[in-house]
């Protein structure tokens, strides 16, 4: 199978998706007007409600919900085979995801910008939002350890790329300064950023940065994972305008680029895929591909924790209501275009099928994802375009940790507002403070990282199939939700309700064959975990298919009356 006509194939079924089923989802389901006052502007606040460009917050959106799974979920799951993730990915996106972000961020809009978990409280009952936000806050807990120790393991494979990733966090303040106080036009901000970042890229190779072997008795990968909470922790306090938006900006720049660059390699180079469309020969420690693919392969197909970030805090930033459709479903187009691309990267960019099965070898995870992302993709852009292969491989790892670094700041931030939310609710005083709120937030996030993983916090790693599974459990908990407020605006839920009952099929029995795997393997940690995301998650289900029931009765007798 030749890479180009896989990648012409895909971008054409997202294309389409965009154009055509997210134009009828907006006219006929969510029914958008532009008329509508947004949060953005009945609350402004401009620390956390701010009406935003819709490029600048579709940049923000975009590469804080893709972060790193969308190359790493993907770079997993080609070990069944490259056609499973494709046909996986493309459908997901197109039905499932486009649905699901778009969804999430019209339903806060419509509710004061509040969390979806928040919302669930008046939606279906107050008991469901209380579990619904303890399923949220694990996942959160869940992707910052995940990306923690993916940002961690890229700095260290690739020393080149430090000083240019944490330079992008100085380029984004600079410009966030000149564009929302100084009012400068953003054109000339990116260009003189963007080109600032890359010829950091070439300092990066010049001058790579290693941390020392122990320092306070931690290693490496260690010492990356404190400086890294350290400063999500800073940075969920900033004000969205200094430091999130103009970051997520920029990173969004650079994936254009990125993606640029790959996909142009690939369509000239036309490098075959040496992996085979079904794997045969699926190492013994492989889990089984159903159903387990659809939790691998999340964020790039759909992802519930695309529903958090667009309800917590897109829809504050949401200038008008039409432009939920551009950042929502176009947000999951271009993480769709990420995850097929990183499935190419990892099927082609090796010579031959035994380079291939040498780096499939064992299933190790993240690891291998990464690693086949940045060598494969780095390969094959280097020989369709001709492009130094080092310089590609810096600047494909510098890429992933600006995705999963807008991730953690995203994902720290709405922990505290999670953590500030139960102050609230439960009257807790220091709770609401939001330095107290974060201090938890990451205190719980390094608890996990180190307390599953050991001294060397990468217990981020040894959750990712749980990561995954909630994930998805979440976002079919969303749909849901989602399709319960359509039906008491009198509206069709079917195109929500199809895909809820899918992923949280699969999701389910995932959760089940990953609790005995903890189980059998003596992590009771994990079991705890997965137990509890399983049990709340199930009477969430519950309570929320009951106030879907009882809408469509209610629903029902109002219809027969009125005829």
């Amino acid at each position: 199978m030749n890479a180009a006509v896989l990648a012409v194939i895909g971008i054409t079924c997202l294309f389409v998706g965009y154009r055509f089923y997210s134009k009828f989802i907006a006219e006929k389901i969510y029914q958008l007007d532009p008329n509508y006052e947004t949060p953005a502007h009945s609350m402004r606040d401009d620390i956390d409600y701010i009406p935003t460009k819709r490029i600048v917050l579709w940049g923000h959106h975009f590469t804080a919900v893709a972060g790193a799974a969308p190359i790493i979920g993907p770079g997993i799951a080609v070990i069944w085979g490259w056609l499973p993730a494709f046909i996986w990915v493309i459908v997901g996106t197109m039905f499932f995801a486009g649905v699901h972000d778009f969804g999430s961020v019209w339903a806060s809009v419509r509710n004061q910008a509040r969390s979806i978990g928040s919302l669930t409280g008046d939606v279906v009952s107050p008991r469901a939002s209380t579990l619904f936000m303890i399923v949220i806050f694990l996942l959160l807990l869940m992707v910052n350890a995940v990306f923690a120790v993916t940002i961690s393991n890229a700095l260290q494979a690739t020393p080149s790329a430090v000083i240019p990733a944490w330079s992008a966090v100085f380029v984004a303040v600079i410009i966030g300064l000149v564009f929302f106080k100084l009012h400068v036009p953003i054109t000339w901000p990116t260009i003189v950023g963007t080109v600032f970042l890359y010829v950091l890229i070439y300092v990066g190779e010049l001058v790579p940065i290693e941390l020392p072997a122990r320092a306070l008795g931690l290693a490496p990968g260690a010492q990356w994972i404190v400086i890294l909470f350290l400063y999500a922790a800073i940075a969920s306090m900033l004000p969205l305008w200094l430091l999130l938006q103009p970051r997520g900006y920029i990173g969004g720049i650079q994936l254009f680029i990125g993606l640029g660059l790959l996909y142009g390699g690939v369509l000239i180079a036309h490098p075959p895929i040496v992996a085979p469309a079904f794997n045969p020969d699926v190492p013994a420690s492989a889990p089984p591909m159903v159903p387990l693919l659809f939790v691998t392969i999340a964020c790039g197909a759909i992802s519930g924790f695309h529903g958090l970030v667009g309800s917590g805090t897109t829809s504050k930033q949401l200038n008008t209501e039409p432009d939920a459709r551009f950042i929502g479903y176009l947000g999951s187009a271009g993480e769709g275009s990420l995850a097929l691309v990183a499935i190419i990267a990892a099927t082609a960019g090796f010579a031959t099928l035994g380079d291939w099965q040498t780096m499939y070898s064992e299933y190790n995870g993240a690891g291998v994802a990464v690693a086949a992302f940045v060598e494969g993709g780095a390969q094959i852009a280097s020989n369709g375009l001709g492009l130094p292969l080092g310089f590609m491989q810096t600047l494909l790892a510098v890429m992933l940790v600006l995705f999963a670094g807008t991730t953690m700041d995203t994902g720290v931030r709405l922990q505290r507002y999670i953590v500030q939310e139960w102050g609230s609710i439960y009257n807790i005083a220091p709770l609401r403070n939001g330095h107290v709120a974060t201090l938890v937030a990451v205190s719980c996030c390094l608890a996990l990282a180190f307390g599953a993983g050991g001294a060397d916090g990468t217990g981020g790693m040894i959750i990712w199939p749980l990561f995954g599974t909630t994930n998805q459990l979440l976002a079919g908990l969303i749909l849901l939700v989602i399709s319960v407020i359509l039906v008491k605006l009198g509206r069709p839920a079917r195109y929500t309700l199809i895909p809820m009952v899918f992923v949280t099929t699969m999701a389910f029995f995932s959760a089940l064959y990953e609790l005995w795997h903890f189980y059998t393997d003596g992590n009771y940690l994990l079991v705890f975990i997965d137990l509890l995301i399983v049990v709340a998650a199930v009477f969430v289900m519950l309570e929320a298919s009951s106030a879907f029931m009882r809408e469509r009765r209610a629903a029902a007798a109002t219809a027969a009356a009125a005829s």
